[in-house]
């Protein structure tokens, strides 16, 4: 069975004519609920800050107060990223029939593979955006399955691009652990350790005639521990701030960092989950490459125990990650 894709759609769309399970409802459509002319500057952290006392209270501070932040001389050479946009573009641009050679299987309770609709969603509505799946590490959890053959150098590019993240994804755990009051290897550990399942998706969100009537992702927060994520230079990513939503300024060469449900859980509500969602382009394809740091699926997530006393009770479940998963996408109650 053939599954039309957002791509396929957004090259036959003649102008202002997308089908109707795109469009969102007036209390939805970016158009109306964006607060226009203001660019939310969300907290922009130098990682390279050599005062560590410093560069710690703005990511605590960041992680409380706001649940995401964007960080400059990370260490990911520029060239690195350059490089993983380019193969993730070439993909998307391969012929329809390529691209479908590593589709997610029809039935699969994996994320992974190639596809278009991914949870779901409140009275049927789509939205604006076709992806790739894949896990990037730990090695063991690699399914090279649904990797690209095509481009080439795919492979090469993504395992360099994961082998920098993790050093970046490494040094919030510990700064985020230290900022709990937990000894610097706790919050990791915690959260499943050198099992950490790195999730790679890209998202690709093609022009659209009608961009304000349509979503690319709805409102959302992450599944995850963090999300670290890297956008292109076509506006399109939106939070959630005292109940209004903005646009999140574009920072050249930044970082986006997403804190995510799991740390929520974990820290028993000091740090906060982000609540955001994506706009779409009349003109250009925006794309982003958000990598997921989740836990295994069997392991069990809660407050962490040196977190929680009588005066500061436990405010989650403690549950397997799979099943916080489960009842996440298919929006029954946690």
């Amino acid at each position: 069975m053939e599954v039309l894709r957002v791509q396929t759609i957004a090259h036959q769309s003649k102008e202002a004519t997308i089908p109707s399970m795109f469009l969102r409802s007036e209390t939805e459509q970016p158009g109306t609920t964006t607060v226009q002319g203001v660019k939310l500057e969300v907290p922009i952290i130098d990682f390279s800050n050599e005062d560590k006392a410093k560069l710690q209270h703005e990511i605590v501070e960041a992680s409380k107060e706001w649940g995401m932040f964007q960080i400059v001389n990370h260490d990911i050479p520029n060239d690195v990223i350059k490089k993983l946009q380019s193969v993730g573009k070439e993909f998307f641009e391969l012929p329809q029939e390529e691209k479908e050679v590593i589709a997610k299987p029809v039935g699969s309770d994996s994320m992974e593979g190639y596809g278009t609709k991914l949870q779901k969603e409140v009275n049927g509505k789509k939205g604006w955006v076709d992806h790739l799946f894949h896990i990037i590490w730990p090695t063991s959890s690699i399914n090279y399955r649904f990797w690209p053959n095509k481009p080439a150098s795919y492979r090469e590019v993504n395992e360099e691009y994961g082998k920098c993240l993790r050093v970046v994804a490494d040094k919030l755990f510990r700064t985020m652990s230290i900022g709990l009051g937990l000894e610097e290897h706790e919050l990791k550990e915690a959260a499943g350790g050198d099992n950490l399942i790195h999730m790679l998706k890209i998202n690709y969100y093609p022009p659209c005639p009608c961009p304000d009537l349509v979503l690319g992702v709805p409102p959302h927060t992450d599944m995850s521990f963090l999300t670290l994520l890297v956008p292109n230079d076509v506006q399109g990513l939106q939070a959630s701030r005292h109940g209004q939503w903005y646009d999140v300024k574009y920072v050249p060469n930044a970082l986006v960092i997403h804190v995510g449900d799991q740390m929520e859980i974990v820290s028993n509500g000091k740090y906060k989950a982000v609540l955001h969602r994506t706009t779409v382009n009349k003109d250009e394809t925006r794309m982003s490459w958000p990598v997921f740091i989740e836990p295994p699926p069997e392991q069990e997530v809660g407050p962490h125990p040196k977190l929680v006393n009588v005066e500061n009770p436990p405010k989650f479940k403690t549950k397997k990650y799979k099943d916080y998963a489960y009842c996440k996408l298919n929006k029954i109650p946690q």
